[in-house]
C-alpha cells in the first residue's frame, strides 16, 4: 500500500507556472506507475499526465501537451508535474494517483489507479 500527499497548488495568473509534487510513503515507490488527474466543478475527472515506473513511458492529455511536464524521482519517492503557460481552463483540483506497475506502458484510465492523494487546488485567473 502507498500513501500520497500532493502539494504545490495555488492561485496564479494566466501565463504563470506552478509545480505540483506528490510525495509517496509506504511500499517501494518504483513499484508504481504514477498519474496526475484533475477535476473541475461539474466535470469528470480526467487524466492530465502519466508516467510509468521508470519514466520510460509518458503520456499527456492533448490539452496540456507542450505546457506540462511530468517527472519522478524514485530516489525521493516523489512525482512532479511542472505546469507552464497556465490557462484559466486549467483551474481544477489536481490529484496524484498510483497504480501497481505492470512494467509496461503507463496506464491512462482512472480505474487503473488504486491509490489517490487528497488533491490540491489550482486556480488560474484571467
Amino acid at each position: 500500500q502507498v500513501q500520497l500527499v500532493e502539494s504545490g497548488g495555488g492561485l496564479v495568473q494566466a501565463g504563470g507556472s506552478l509545480r505540483l509534487s506528490c510525495a509517496a510513503s509506504g511500499r517501494t515507490f518504483s513499484s508504481y506507475d504514477m498519474g496526475w488527474f484533475r477535476q473541475a466543478p461539474g466535470k469528470e475527472r480526467e487524466l492530465v499526465s502519466g508516467i510509468n515506473w521508470d519514466g520510460s513511458s509518458i503520456r499527456y492529455a492533448d490539452s496540456v501537451k507542450g505546457r506540462f511536464t511530468i517527472s519522478r524521482s524514485n530516489a525521493k519517492n516523489t512525482a512532479y508535474l511542472q505546469m507552464n503557460s497556465l490557462k484559466p481552463e486549467d483551474t481544477a483540483a489536481y490529484y496524484c494517483a498510483a497504480a501497481s506497475t505492470l512494467f509496461g506502458a503507463v496506464r491512462l484510465g482512472a480505474r487503473d489507479y488504486d491509490y489517490w492523494g487528497q488533491g490540491t487546488q489550482v486556480t488560474v485567473s484571467s
